[in-house]
């Protein structure tokens, strides 16, 4: 079974106007994708194990790698969020920047809590 790809997200700054209607990910979908079929990938093999009632503890180790990589995941989805969704949205002003910004904090206390 795989871990997580220790490779960090690069920094694919699109332009503003490029990114204007579009989220801030949208830029990296193919890298979140090739994660997330690593991730779904690792879920399998997670059942597999249970099914063919491996040792608990390489279970866990497995369960660990699968977190830590939902967590690379959540963080570059976090990053991007604040790079262009918050930053655009602080640029407008107003109503609009008071909410991404609370989305964003209540975003981190959920990862936090996690």
């Amino acid at each position: 079974m795989t871990t997580t790809d220790p490779t960090p997200l690069e920094d694919t700054t699109p332009t503003e106007a490029s990114h204007e209607h579009h989220h801030g990910y949208i830029s990296d979908k193919s890298r979140y994708l090739a994660r997330l079929k690593r991730i779904e990938g690792q879920a399998r093999g997670l059942h597999r194990m249970v099914d063919e009632e491996q040792y608990c503890i390489d279970i866990l180790t497995q369960v660990s790698a699968m977190k830590s990589a939902l967590d690379g995941v959540a963080m570059g989805l976090l990053e991007d969020h604040l790079q262009h969704c918050v930053v655009d949205a602080a640029r407008a002003g107003g109503e609009e920047a008071e909410e991404k910004l609370k989305e964003a904090s209540a975003a981190i206390s959920r990862l936090v809590r996690s």
